[in-house]
């Protein structure tokens, strides 16, 4: 077999083919000294799951009839698997006594071996077919996108195969003392900090972010193993550098196909967890871990090419590839079209937990779904519309820093926009509202579907008769006004938007109930991403995924002031009646979220215990840990937790 052979995926389809693989792959582990391997798949609502994926690593080791030891893997071997559907979140399409859930080989992201294991990425069904994982949908959607591409362009007089999504994660995470990390329930538990009062200092100075990381400091160590990991299992590693608050840092790769970058990017985590605790520190990936700083992201920076690398988003290219000048306008009418027909599906897409306290605090975009094109495409766009076609050139701006040695720089046509969910970048949309503890599956299944549904669209009005440049042209007057090139962190944006009737939705619990909203299910029932009882399904999980959330945070911010918070109050000879009392309403409240008469209705309930009552009690503690000496308080502060390269505090 060749590597073309292993490009060409149908050698999953052939027995014999099959056989050579694992072959292969038994040797290339043997002589690694791995002796075991595994289906490493992706359970649905995992944010809590260490590494977020399923495995059940299985000796390659077998014993002839005479006893003596042998290796064996064969391709049924690396093909298929089975194991217990129910035993995961499935939103009820899966019970103890209808438990059967299958794997299969995912033949477009690489296997890889770590230790002594080989990892094969698989996808997970259960025995009627339903998705019971994130990678299934994804590719589900990304097939429909694929030729949804190629039927349009064929209209528009270009032959291609089908196109190819690629992404680029910008990975955020905090880095903390673990000895700190460890006196502190609510970060083992949580992975956020459910009380603490700030530390004189923050990020004030803007003194953080891109600024050198100290080369004598446990951080620095830690991130240079990541990354040596990282490259061994061919996950491309490129950026690395300190971030806004304090203590926070980014990780991010080279582009790659989104299949196989969001498997990377799963590892990723996972790594960062594990080194980390190497190195004396805790890696903390949940988007809020502190109050009064930023909190993480995971830009997901997206593009689009032709199976023979023409890149969709990159107007010279495509133009001079396809020979159509009208082919990037239709292109970009079609992702504007879908960003503001289907802006529910892309809030609930990063309706994360964690990102309720991110989105619209001047440190993530706003919940309101709207794109940035910037001046020039914007007017391009417009013209477009209005019936003026001609052949889009992005202008870019010569930069003189005055200086006579120094080089000219030269702007793009588009300037950064860091308040938009959805930016043009040039060549690329950047969803910058994920967050920094997703798998990011869903958010691209969502933004795969609404492509190939809108291409789809284009291409019925074509071969109803219509042309593409009017079926497109159409599509932008309906749908310019998503198009927003303004301060997404402006006040006044959110209401203007709403007079727009730009999706805006603040609440991640509604935005999750979006899941079943009927254009919604038609939309993924029409593509073959997901029918109607995995959308309901996943609309249940999400759900359950944060009221659990809620409740384990309570929980912990119960048993922290209860174990911790009062028994230090009364040392110092500090009143505790105003916390006793905020453990009696947390409790209250937590008891009127359990008897809810739904999922849907305790998440609401859960939404606010969290963001309205934990809030008002977290005020109390923290501010008699504000008066109470720092020898009698108990628990990890903020000023031990938050500046891991300045040293510890007495």
């Amino acid at each position: 077999m060749t590597a073309a052979d292993l490009d060409d995926y149908t050698w999953i389809n052939d027995s014999a083919k099959a056989d050579k693989v694992a072959k292969a792959l038994l040797k290339w582990g043997l002589d690694a000294g791995a002796s075991s391997f595994c289906h490493w798949f992706q359970p649905m609502a995992s944010t809590f799951r260490h590494g977020m994926t399923g495995q059940v690593q299985l000796s390659t080791l077998e014993f002839n009839d005479d006893g003596t030891p042998t290796f064996e893997l064969k391709g049924k071997h690396i093909l298929f698997g089975e194991t217990d559907g129910s035993s995961y979140p499935n939103g009820g399409m899966r019970a103890t006594h209808t438990a059967g859930g299958y794997l299969c080989i995912d033949p477009a992201s690489p296997p890889f071996m770590r230790d002594d294991n080989i990892f094969i990425p698989a996808c997970f069904v259960s025995y009627d077919g339903k998705a019971l994982d994130e990678k299934t949908p994804l590719h589900r959607a990304h097939q429909a996108m694929s030729k949804e591409t190629a039927r349009l362009f064929k209209h528009c007089g270009f032959e291609v195969k089908g196109a190819v999504n690629n992404i680029g994660l910008e990975q955020e995470l905090f880095f903390v003392p673990r000895e700190a990390y460890q006196r502190r329930m609510d970060l083992q538990f949580t992975g956020r900090t459910v009380m603490g009062k700030m530390p004189a200092r923050g990020q004030e100075l803007c003194d953080h972010y891109m600024s050198p990381i100290n080369i004598e400091a446990e951080v620095y160590g830690c991130m240079k193993e990541i990354q040596e990991q990282c490259y061994k299992l061919g996950i491309p590693l490129k950026t690395r550098h300190r971030e806004v608050a304090p203590n926070q840092y980014e990780f991010a790769p080279l582009f790659g196909s989104v299949i196989v970058q969001t498997d990377q990017n799963l590892m990723v985590m996972q790594i960062c967890e594990e080194v980390a605790r190497k190195h004396g520190l805790a890696a903390l990936l949940q988007e809020k871990p502190f109050a009064g700083v930023n909190g993480s992201g995971k830009h997901n920076n997206w593009s689009i090419s032709t199976l023979c690398g023409t890149q969709l988003l990159n107007p010279g290219d495509l133009t001079a590839k396809s020979g159509n000048p009208n082919l990037f306008p239709i292109v970009m009418a079609a992702l504007v079209a879908g960003v503001e027909e289907y802006g529910d599906l892309m809030r609930l897409a990063i309706a994360s937990p964690g990102n309720d306290f991110r989105l619209g605090a001047m440190e993530a975009p706003p919940s309101v779904i709207s794109t940035y094109l910037g001046p020039q495409l914007t007017a391009y766009l417009k013209d477009f519309s209005e019936g003026n076609v001609y052949e889009y050139k992005p202008a870019t701006s010569p930069i003189n820093l005055g200086v006579d040695i120094m080089p000219i720089v030269h702007a793009p046509a588009e300037d950064r926009n860091r308040t938009s969910p959805f930016p043009y970048g040039g060549h690329r949309f950047e969803f910058r509202a994920v967050g920094s503890s997703q798998n990011v599956s869903l958010v691209n299944t969502v933004l795969n579907a609404l492509t190939a549904k809108k291409f789809a669209e284009i291409s019925e009005g074509v071969e109803a008769g219509k042309d593409a440049v009017a079926v497109a042209q159409e599509m932008l007057k309906k749908h310019f006004k998503v198009i927003y090139n303004g301060n997404g962190y402006d006040p006044a944006w959110p209401a203007e938007a709403d007079k727009l009737g730009i999706t805006h939705i603040d609440s991640g619990v509604e935005a999750i109930d979006k899941f079943v909203a009927e254009k919604n299910v038609k939309m993924f029932e029409d593509l073959k991403v997901f029918d109607a009882a995995e959308c309901a399904a996943r609309r249940t999980i999400l759900l359950d995924l944060y009221v659990g959330t809620i409740e384990m945070e309570v929980g912990c911010m119960i048993d922290m002031i209860n174990q911790h918070a009062i028994p230090s109050a009364k040392a110092a000879g500090i009143d505790a009646a105003g916390m006793s009392a905020g453990v009696v309403k947390l409790e209250a409240a937590l008891k009127e979220m359990h008897a809810a008469a739904d999922e849907y209705e305790a998440a609401k309930l859960a939404r606010v215990l969290r963001l309205d009552t934990m809030i008002d009690v977290r005020k109390v503690v923290d501010d008699v840990e504000a008066i109470c000496p720092a020898d009698k308080w108990t628990l990890a502060t903020y000023k031990e937790l938050l500046f891991v390269d300045v040293g510890k505090f007495a």
